[in-house]
């Protein structure tokens, strides 16, 4: 979890059309069902209209408590990363060391790239960037060739009074636009407070900001540095950046899921 890194504003040129296409369907699935039957379509359309796009629940009770166990395993991990030592907030996260020795986080990683390559792909002639591989295997070999080879998926755990920074999760020069973080509890039974908050940078204007209050296994995606945002002559960038409220009571523990590795 990066501190934010700043980013430029620019005003581009009209885009060209987007790529034709639906976006890659992913199979069905008897460990995660509900990623067959997201309508990618529609989460785009919410992407580009609110800048944040919550999904269905992906994941059920006993498997967001599958995932939460894990935190108090510390041989999955690479990194533990105490917040308020770093004034990144309070709370603590951990990155995984290899996303494949956790079953359903490696699934999710792998399954959700390619729809999520689609999407970054559509957003790259707007701003005027790059496109991306079609498959997860073919992002991580283009990291590992820039020196980006430390996994990026991470878990966070918050107590009562804990919170998150607003911040963006850049880690090197190959940078994935999207990424999707994953509510592992029950608000208003789990926890209270805790909102997931992002902040708009708009162009000579007021920064706009964005409360999601995502339930049970549902996942948000959202940009990772910016999106694009068509004015009166074109597109901007309009920066953005995430961060989390202060918990009131209970714990809240969050999957993040981040598709490029770390140098």
């Amino acid at each position: 979890m990066n501190q934010s890194v700043p980013v430029s504003s620019s005003l581009f040129s009209p885009a060209a059309p987007a790529p034709a296409g639906a976006a890659p369907r992913i199979p069905a699935a008897r460990d995660l069902p509900a990623l067959s039957e997201l309508n990618w379509a529609d989460l785009y359309a919410q992407l580009n209209e609110e800048g944040v796009a919550l999904t269905p629940p992906l994941l059920s009770r006993a498997q967001c408590e599958e995932i939460i166990d894990t935190f108090d395993q510390p041989g999955l991990f690479r990194s533990t990363v105490v917040m308020q030592r770093y004034q990144f907030g309070r709370g603590t996260y951990k990155y995984y060391a290899d996303p494949a020795s956790v079953a359903l986080i490696q699934t999710l990683r792998e399954r959700l790239y390619p729809p999520m390559a689609w999407m970054a792909n559509q957003w790259a002639p707007q701003l005027n960037e790059r496109t991306f591989p079609a498959t997860l295997a073919e992002l991580l070999a283009e990291c590992a060739d820039n020196g980006q080879h430390r996994s990026t998926p991470l878990i966070l755990k918050y107590g009562a009074g804990d919170y998150a920074c607003l911040h963006q999760d850049v880690y090197g020069d190959i940078v994935f636009p999207l990424q999707i973080a994953i509510m592992l509890n029950q608000p208003g039974e789990d926890f209270t407070g805790g909102e997931n908050i992002f902040v708009e940078q708009r162009p000579r204007s007021q920064s706009r900001a964005i409360v999601v209050k995502p339930r049970l296994g549902q996942g948000m995606i959202f940009p990772v540095r910016h999106r694009p945002v068509r004015g009166g002559n074109g597109f901007r960038r309009h920066p953005m950046r995430h961060g989390t409220g202060a918990v009131e009571s209970g714990h809240r523990n969050t999957l993040g899921v981040i598709f490029h590795n770390a140098r």
